[in-house]
């Protein structure tokens, strides 16, 4: 083999070993990053869905009250 083909071979096996060892702390931020958003969201979701259900709670009270009131008249 020619000299500059040893090299190209080094240089393919030498980036298929970093990209090996860098996978790992990749795959970890990843996962941690994708858990951080589900967690995010997670919470939106319950706040959301607590706001949304006191909403309709004031709604329901003031049907209530209104209806209480055209029975007055």
């Amino acid at each position: 083999m020619a000299e500059e083909e040893l090299e190209a071979l080094r240089k393919h096996r030498r980036a298929k070993l970093q990209a090996k060892h860098r996978d790992p702390g990749h795959v970890v931020q990843q996962e941690a990053k994708q858990r951080e958003a589900e967690m995010r969201n997670s919470a939106l979701a319950q706040v959301l869905y607590q706001s949304a259900q006191a909403r309709l709670i004031k709604f329901n009270r003031r049907k209530v009250m209104d209806s209480d009131e055209d029975d007055n008249y």
